[in-house]
């Protein structure tokens, strides 16, 4: 089932792609909160996001909140999506750490379906928003929406976003079999 806005979020200690080391969820949210968002590399959902991508790290900096991109995704049937390819898009200047969660647990236990697929969590790991970016992944030039922007700005205020779930649009999860 996963987590949904409301419930606590579990902890998770990952590689980084981008940087070396590993980083855990407790490295990544600040008092007011983060961002983490399953993606990949290959997911034409994701490439039609990854400016927007970027731009809501910016943001989330902004307001003082965390953000981490999470690669669940089976490397050995998606080899596109190995942790050597996430190294590589990382090099391509990507704004905030990209995890490689190879077992796949914490897609699991968090209930991410979709790349992307995206959480904001408080400050205590409460997540108070999940689902997409947008209503337009592949396309910024459709969006009517700004789902994810809008939660981040209410958080920041010490708000509940207007809208707290919505069903995110883009590849699925490519699982081990």
């Amino acid at each position: 089932m996963g987590y949904e806005p409301g419930d606590v979020v579990s902890g998770f200690t990952l590689p980084n792609a981008n940087g070396g080391g590993e980083l855990s969820l407790d490295d990544v949210i600040t008092e007011v909160g983060a961002v983490i968002v399953f993606e990949c590399n290959h997911c034409p959902y994701v490439v039609g996001s990854i400016h927007r991508m970027n731009k809501a790290a910016a943001k989330a900096e902004e307001l003082g909140m965390g953000f981490v991109g999470i690669n669940s995704n089976d490397p050995d049937n998606y080899p596109e999506d190995s942790f050597e390819n996430m190294v590589k898009r990382a090099g391509k200047g990507m704004p905030y750490p990209y995890l490689h969660d190879e077992s796949q647990e914490v897609a699991t236990s968090w209930g991410a379906k979709r790349t992307p697929e995206f959480y904001l969590v408080n400050g205590e790991g409460v997540v108070v928003y999940r689902g997409r970016l947008d209503n337009s992944p592949r396309n910024a030039m459709k969006a009517t929406t700004s789902d994810l922007s809008d939660a981040m700005d209410s958080l920041s205020m010490g708000e509940t976003p207007p809208v707290n779930r919505t069903e995110s649009i883009g590849c699925s999860v490519k699982w081990k079999l």
